[in-house]
């Protein structure tokens, strides 16, 4: 089995509630969708866990950027 962790950034709390949907339903089919496609590719079961995360203006902070490999 193959355990991926995920986290998602978003900059406004309305974006999060968004990408949850109502009672986390959104979330939830995406990350069905998510698994059924990884299983499929690395023909192995997933277990694929999924954060939504708040953090005002992460797009405009250097360090963020190099956290996720965006580096110059």
């Amino acid at each position: 089995m193959i355990i991926i962790s995920s986290e998602i950034l978003v900059e406004r709390p309305t974006q999060r509630a968004i990408l949850l949907g109502e009672g986390g339903k959104m979330i939830k089919k995406t990350g069905i969708m998510a698994r059924e496609e990884l299983e499929r590719f690395f023909n192995k079961k997933v277990f694929l866990e999924t954060f939504v995360k708040v953090e005002p203006d992460w797009r405009n902070k250097e360090r963020a950027l190099k956290r996720f490999g965006y580096d110059e």
